[in-house]
């Protein structure tokens, strides 16, 4: 049976504001849905897919990225536009596609092989387009959408540049004072290096920015608090399962899911902020792993993946609950 690798981060409150750098007139406007009938602001998960790559990039822990950015010319630069995931972690955990248009006419083609007579009957049945040719891998790792925890108000702020003889240039940036929350999905056999499933944990659990226009705005995407799923359940059922009301976060529904054995507690990892709630507690007491920190969480979970695929990860430090 296969195992997947399941789980749900909810990041620290900050002020989010021009995640995709796009405008409404002089306003720069962030990315909304509508979501238990409210509306609240959303980052895209490639943008998510973005830093972490550019995670695996800067980290000094020598992972090879095929698509590497260089701030210079702003945009970035391919290593084998042909692709190789043996060699480079983004193109075995996020995927590739490559598509190519037809370059010739049927009717072109046709001419080059048979006689006039044959060429002109080909014309007369119309002119069809040879297929394209495409390079695709799907991506193994799979991330939803971030979606605020609390509805967005409409905050915006008002500014202005001097420009070129003298005048004033006035624009104005949404902003949300939030917390986001999103999910994430791997099943390890799909990966062709077993053991990238480490460096996606590391790289998860430590995201800075991510998105935003001409960094102007710094967001922390690291977790304050996370949840985590090691299981052979094809099923995450962890998405989106914080909620926070009156400044409280509150993870009720999975309470409910292990209490009802939806998800077994001993595939669950829980860390961060959200284990100093009684809901925590009353987990902790079913056989849920429970962690203050982040990273003593993921250094856990890290363990029981390589028992589980039979493989190793560099450091295994002694861990406290």
């Amino acid at each position: 049976m296969s195992f997947h690798l399941f789980g749900n981060v909810l990041t620290g409150y900050g002020t989010a504001a021009n995640n995709r750098g796009e405008n409404e007139g002089n306003i720069t406007t962030l990315q909304k849905i509508l979501w238990k009938r409210e509306v609240h602001t959303t980052v895209s998960a490639e943008a998510i897919r973005w830093a972490l790559r550019y995670y695996w990039q800067t980290s000094g822990n020598g992972y090879q990225v095929n698509r590497r950015w260089d701030d210079d010319i702003n945009d970035n630069i391919w290593q084998n536009e042909k692709f190789d995931d043996t060699n480079f972690i983004d193109d075995d955990v996020l995927g590739f596609m490559r598509a190519e248009g037809a370059k010739k006419e049927a009717s072109e083609e046709a001419s080059e092989e048979v006689s006039e007579e044959a060429s002109s009957k080909t014309k007369q049945k119309g002119k069809k387009a040879l297929k394209g040719t495409s390079t695709a891998k799907r991506g193994v790792l799979e991330v939803t959408r971030a979606v605020s925890t609390t509805p967005f108000s409409g905050d915006l702020t008002f500014n202005a540049t001097s420009g070129k003889k003298g005048r004033t240039s006035l624009y104005g940036t949404e902003v949300h004072a939030t917390r986001y929350q999103y999910g994430f999905a791997l099943t390890s056999e799909r990966l062709k290096d077993k053991s990238r499933i480490f460096p996606v944990l590391d790289g998860l659990s430590s995201l800075g920015e991510v998105a935003g226009n001409h960094s102007r705005f710094l967001y922390d995407f690291s977790p304050e608090s996370m949840v985590l799923r090691w299981t052979h359940d094809f099923s995450p059922r962890i998405l989106y399962c914080f909620e926070e009301n009156n400044r409280q976060i509150s993870i009720r529904e999975l309470v409910r899911k292990v209490k009802n054995q939806d998800i077994e507690p001993q595939e669950l990892w829980i860390a961060g902020a959200i284990t100093e709630s009684e809901e925590v507690e009353e987990l902790k007491k079913l056989g849920v792993n429970v962690f203050s920190g982040i990273k003593l969480a993921v250094q856990s979970i890290k363990q029981v993946i390589a028992r589980d695929l039979q493989i190793s990860f560099p450091g295994q430090p002694e861990l406290i609950r």
